[in-house]
């Protein structure tokens, strides 16, 4: 994506300015100062060219915000990176054509409304819909346009877009949101502060909840998922899909009840509260075809919720101990709630952070074409807690659900003993069955489908339904599979608001180089799973481009004299594990904690001695300059694997490991962060674990300075038969 830093000035500055940052508290943005161009703003453009005069009018009406006099006018002349999908005079009697069919609307006309309320609310409608404000980050040419996606800012409806090319012979044609055509003639105006493009419609997009989309297929047969929009309601998921927004978040927020935390002790910066808090949904669904064919080619609309119990019943897969088959569907046991939440994430999750690319080995989230090593990222499911793997490589060709190839990793078949091959890319062959599973192939994975593949993606208010290849399901088989790797979750991954909020690695008024701190509050559990004792400060610090040795770049600090508590993902199976915790002691203000853990969150025991994040493989660091040696013995790797696992056997024998070799510290590098001495992995627990089931760990402050910092940016779950593995060591990845 085209990153813009600078504006394009053609002619004389008259006169310096200060920037113009706009959020949902700005009170009046004041022009007079603003540079002045002989080139045209978004607003000249559009007032000079008489397509849009209905548009310019409504520009001029519409706030920017509630607690705003400014009007979005005003917001287009001022100084910033504003893509513009300008709906012509056309378009805007169309839609009000539209409104006028629904009964919205008495006569297709601005006379039409029969109350203020109701035009006030159309008017933003159009205007706040049409505008993504960059801030000082980007606007979007058609070149930067995803090509089946979502742009990664939202608008100022707070809703993100979505475009495509639907029409493979003229991939020219663009769409917004499905239904809105960008014109072909007049896009990619230039203007000083950004881009203009004229659009054939008005983009409205639609306010229906997933509740209201699903209950609106589950009752026809025509759409792509009937089915399973009638198996979701079945199991009495209806109001659940239908939460969107916080509410009280909205009334702290509002009435400035919550307040932003104070500078982060390191840089200087506030920690800034989200605006809103809402509420997600990401549904993976298998097409009415999949399950026609299943059935025996019954049609859709004739397929009963009885017809797929007992399809479920006849796999024979569904082997959990206590698993019910009677009709009590809203039973977390039951067979097809078990079937069906397993679909359902309660997070929203665009396509482009379903896997989330960004410094891995040998990448550059800005510039590189193609996918290098694997990438694995996993959520915990809806129902019973299970964890679901969503996978891309280079060879994948897309985005896959419990995909499990065999990697070439250096060990085993591909160690120096044999192919001797450890670039972590897939071989080609995949893992062997091990339990009951689904169909012989199950472990190349199920597909989540595209465009390409002929499926569009459904975007509603609160969530996102994915089509997807084949019956996705827990297996016997890929609790084993999960079980027989390493599972490491980026902490962001564990909260389902990051997501849903579009917090992780967040871009709205990104600056490059700088953490941009975002932070919660001690007073209200923002993060669900997130429980906070007062005297706690927790930032969030996304991390783009500040060259830090962190797993996909962000981190979690939390200052002052804390005590947090938070709800762990799931293991996927019985047996024994090893809870890990990634620490970068690069900086020199990390501090030390106790940390404890169990499946009661209001008494966990103690594990160890406190975790000394201040440690790294060769350093103790104490404060700026002050450092001793550590007794960890990291060493760099050499050319021995053999030594080279001595070493880490040696730091293991003390709770310690090297980092891994997954990802590095500056983009598109191949000199990984398993070759910094301070970046290592802490084996915080040791122990027999249950799947679905709830852990909890706990971290409390035990240092009296409380401008030291807890550190935290990736678990990891690593079974048994993996670590001790005799035939097969554990990978360096």
């Amino acid at each position: 994506m085209k990153q813009v830093y600078l504006y394009k000035v053609y002619g004389l500055m008259l006169a310096m300015v200060a920037a113009v940052m706009l959020s949902a508290c700005t009170e009046e943005i004041d022009t007079s100062n603003r540079y002045t161009f002989i080139d045209e703003t978004v607003l000249s453009y559009l007032e000079k060219n008489e397509q849009f005069s209905e548009y310019v009018a409504l520009l001029h009406q519409v706030p920017v915000s509630t607690v705003s006099e400014s009007t979005v006018a005003q917001l287009l002349s001022a100084r910033g990176n504003y893509t513009c999908f300008a709906p012509n005079n056309n378009a805007i009697q169309l839609y009000l054509d539209s409104l006028q069919r629904k009964g919205i609307i008495t006569e297709a006309s601005w006379d039409g409304f029969q109350s203020e309320a109701t035009l006030d609310s159309i008017r933003k409608v159009i205007v706040y819909n049409s505008i993504i404000n960059g801030g000082d980050i980007k606007y979007y040419e058609t070149s930067s346009f995803p090509l089946n996606g979502e742009f990664d800012i939202s608008n100022m409806n707070d809703r993100k877009l979505s475009s495509s090319r639907p029409d493979k012979s003229n991939t020219n044609v663009i769409v917004i949101n499905e239904v809105d055509t960008v014109s072909l003639v007049n896009r990619d105006i230039v203007a000083i502060n950004g881009r203009v493009h004229e659009m054939l419609g008005v983009i409205a997009p639609s306010n229906d909840t997933m509740m209201d989309v699903l209950t609106q297929w589950s009752r026809d047969s025509r759409n792509t998922y009937s089915v399973m929009a009638r198996l979701i309601l079945a199991c009495g998921l209806g109001d659940t899909l239908s939460a969107y927004r916080d509410e009280e978040w909205e009334r702290l927020y509002t009435h400035k009840l919550v307040h932003d935390l104070p500078n982060h002790s390191s840089f200087g910066q506030a920690g800034s509260l989200p605006q809103h808090r809402y509420f997600g949904f990401t549904v993976f669904a298998e097409p009415d075809n999949l399950w026609e064919a299943a059935l025996d080619n019954k049609p859709a609309a004739d397929i009963t919720i009885d017809d797929v119990v007992q399809f479920l019943v006849g796999t024979g897969v569904f082997t959990e101990p206590g698993t019910t088959t009677d009709s009590d569907y809203e039973n977390p046991n039951n067979i097809l709630n078990q079937f069906v939440t397993y679909h359902i994430l309660p997070e929203r999750i665009s396509r482009k952070k379903l896997v989330f690319h960004y410094n891995e080995y040998g990448y550059n989230y800005k510039t590189s074409k193609a996918y290098t090593i694997a990438i694995s990222d996993f959520y915990t499911t809806m129902g019973k807690p299970r964890l679901l793997k969503v996978f891309e490589s280079a060879e994948s060709n897309g985005i896959y659900l419990n995909r499990f190839p065999v990697l070439r990793n250096g060990r085993g078949r591909f160690s120096p003993e044999n192919e001797n091959i450890n670039d972590y890319h897939e071989s080609g062959d995949f893992k062997p069955i091990r339990g009951k599973a689904m169909r012989a192939n199950e472990n190349i994975g199920v597909k989540v489908m595209d465009v390409s593949d002929g499926y569009e993606t459904e975007n509603v208010l609160n969530g996102i339904i994915y089509p997807i290849s084949d019956f996705l399901v827990c297996t016997e088989n890929v609790r084993t599979q999960m079980m027989g790797q390493r599972i490491r979750i980026d902490a962001s991954t564990m909260f389902p608001e990051m997501m849903s909020n579009d917090l992780r690695a967040i871009t709205t008024y990104y600056t490059e180089g700088a953490p941009n701190c975002r932070a919660f509050p001690v007073n209200y559990n923002y993060l669900a799973d997130v429980e906070m004792m007062e005297g706690t400060q927790f930032y969030y610090l996304p991390g783009l481009d500040c060259g830090w040795a962190n797993m996909e770049s962000d981190e979690y600090n939390v200052i002052g004299r804390y005590e947090i508590t938070i709800k762990l993902p799931p293991v996927p199976k019985a047996g024994h594990y090893e809870l890990r915790f990634g620490v970068a002691t690069g900086s020199w203000v990390r501090g030390m904690c106790q940390v404890y853990w169990g499946k009661d969150k209001n008494n966990l025991p103690a594990r160890g001695i406190p975790m000394d994040l201040r440690v790294g493989g060769q350093y103790r660091r104490l404060s700026s300059g002050v450092q001793q040696p550590s007794i960890v013995g990291w060493e760099a790797d050499t050319d021995d694997q053999e030594y080279n696992d001595e070493v880490e056997k040696k730091m293991r024998n003390i709770g310690f490991m090297k980092a891994p070799n997954s990802w590095c510290q500056s983009l598109g590098s191949t000199d990984p962060v398993r070759n910094r001495e301070y970046c290592t992995r802490r084996i915080l627990v040791s122990e027999d674990m249950e799947p679905n089931t709830n852990y909890y760990i706990k971290f409390k402050s035990v240092l009296d300075d409380e401008k030291k910092e807890f550190f935290m940016d990736f678990i990891e779950y690593c079974a048994k038969e993996v670590y001790e593995n005799p035939e097969e060591r554990e990978d360096i990845w």
